[in-house]
């Protein structure tokens, strides 16, 4: 039975009320994060001599913050056995 709880993810046990709170806050920061830097490659893009590494750096960071975003997003639902 060890053997097979190695391979579930964290997701399939539950949550308890202050893992739930700490997962939607660290959402939140992310979230936050993600909109400011969208604003700052929305300027940034406006400047034709803008550092172009600079930008393409930026936007990558944006996209890992997504990710992460969606991850901790899918550890608060719940699994259902069917």
């Amino acid at each position: 039975m060890c053997s097979k709880r190695k391979g579930l993810s964290l997701a399939n046990f539950s949550l308890t009320d202050e893992e739930k709170s700490q997962i939607l806050a660290r959402i939140h920061a992310l979230e936050v994060e993600h909109s400011d830097l969208n604003e700052i490659i929305d300027r940034l893009a406006q400047d034709p001599i803008q550092d172009q590494l600079q930008l393409r750096r930026l936007k990558k960071r944006k996209l890992l913050l997504k990710d992460q975003i969606s991850l901790l997003k899918n550890r608060l639902i719940p699994d259902i056995i069917a």
